[in-house]
């Protein structure tokens, strides 16, 4: 290995390698961190999907909340006190399970304004945005009815949850939210017959992230969406060969290589790893450099990642894997 080349393993290494430890995220800049790596197993011994934006030192936009989220939350040093929104792909239980154990956690932080807490619509499978809050905290037929004083128009103690619905049958690109801080754009995402969505963020300091989400590639907006983006999160949860229900909901490791090259993004970081997935790294990463020659992580939880507007990078070495 010449000197040129151990530098920029280095360089590149140092990020993940920093993002190991709980709250290594840097308090300046932009920065993705990865709470969920995993998907709905126990046994990947990985929280279930969750991702956070920092922007300065703060934690800003909560991307779903997976069993075991609300701990690697904590472990982060990140509180609700701070999020501008929470935003979900979709509904399932390790993207979705550990959201009232962080809206009871905010009952302790002295939050003051409404949380913007945005999904898709919802079908007979899955609960909307506004029916997922509202089977919650119900002060009648909630699960959790003593926390009914979260939900939008009841007495509250300090603030109220405001979910919006973003319609999973449209089947446009669309800017679905915005703060002074970031714009939020949404794509129906195709997981079978159930309502998701794929999230793109926008920084207006700078940088851009989508999130997949689960999806099998079907609507095919996933290059459109994640154009020009500086991180692209991808769900890997199957192997090339996986068949059924499995690839009914997810992307394989070709279709996925194919998107990121088409959206030319800056890094493609792989999460949501499965016990399907998991061990087939080698393979997997041979079929996506098929298509994208830059950059590619394996998400472990709590990795951090630079959001690096595209001004500022540096051409980074086709191949690299770290």
């Amino acid at each position: 290995m010449n000197y040129a080349v151990l530098l920029f393993w280095l360089a590149a290494t140092s990020v993940s390698a920093a993002a190991s430890e709980p709250g290594t995220c840097p308090t300046q800049g932009n920065w993705l961190q990865v709470l969920g790596s995993g998907g709905p197993e126990v046994q990947d011994r990985r929280a279930s999907t969750s991702y956070l934006i920092w922007i300065d030192g703060k934690a800003r936009l909560l991307v779903d909340a997976g069993g075991g989220s609300a701990l690697r939350f904590g472990e982060a040093g990140a509180g609700v006190k701070t999020l501008d929104a929470v935003v979900f792909s979709h509904f399932h239980v390790d993207h979705s399970a550990d959201f009232p154990a962080l809206v009871k956690s905010s009952f302790f932080e002295g939050r003051e304004r409404g949380l913007p807490v945005l999904g898709p619509s919802g079908n007979h499978f899955l609960p909307s945005a506004t029916e997922f809050v509202q089977r919650l905290f119900d002060a009648e037929n909630g699960v959790w009815p003593y926390l009914a004083h979260f939900l939008p128009g009841e007495r509250h103690f300090s603030y109220a949850l405001e979910p919006q619905d973003i319609d999973a049958e449209a089947d446009d690109i669309r800017q679905v939210w915005e703060n002074e801080r970031m714009t939020l754009s949404a794509a129906r995402a195709h997981h079978g017959p159930l309502p998701a969505l794929s999230w793109r963020v926008d920084i207006k300091g700078g940088g851009s992230v989508t999130f997949s989400g689960d999806m099998s590639g079907r609507y095919a907006q996933l290059p459109e969406l994640a154009h020009g983006n500086d991180l692209l999160v991808a769900h890997h949860a199957i192997a090339e060969d996986t068949t059924g229900v499995g690839r009914l909901l997810h992307m394989p490791p070709s279709l996925i290589g194919d998107f990121a090259a088409r959206a030319g993004v800056g890094r493609l970081i792989l999460s949501h790893r499965m016990l399907r997935s998991l061990g087939r790294e080698a393979e997997s990463l041979a079929l996506i450099r098929k298509r994208y020659t830059g950059p590619i992580d394996l998400a472990e939880d709590l990795d951090c990642y630079p959001i690096v507007p595209a001004a500022t990078k540096k051409p980074a070495a086709a191949g690299f894997v770290h």
